[in-house]
């Protein structure tokens, strides 16, 4: 029901920054939060920051201080800013939307941020 598509992603070097940008479409008006999950090779997925519907925020520790996590509701889109990035940040980045009717979380194809040393 909820369409998202990630972009922004690429490599950068340790010390940098990028970006990353979710576009939502279809019932948008669902939505009571967004985030960001990343998953490395040979490893799980793990959440990395959410925004709530009353902007309400939450970071996994590893990237709290480094990382911020913003929307703009008239574009449909939420972003994470991403600085001083580290090796161990690289990983497949992937958006949700959960949806607060159903319960249902949706998820984006991904995409790939590569941190170099």
């Amino acid at each position: 029901q909820v369409h998202l598509v990630e972009s922004g992603g690429g490599l950068v070097q340790a010390g940098g920054s990028l970006r990353l940008s979710c576009a939502a479409s279809g019932r948008i008006v669902r939505i009571n939060a967004m985030g960001w999950g990343r998953q490395a090779p040979g490893k799980q997925r793990e959440l990395v920051a959410s925004i709530t519907s009353s902007a309400s925020t939450n970071y996994a520790d590893s990237v709290k201080g480094r990382f911020t996590i913003s929307r703009d509701t008239a574009k449909n889109t939420v972003y994470l800013q991403m600085n001083s990035l580290k090796p161990e940040d690289t990983a497949v980045y992937y958006c949700y939307a959960h949806d607060s009717w159903t319960d249902f979380t949706s998820w984006g194809q991904g995409t790939q941020v590569t941190v170099s040393s």
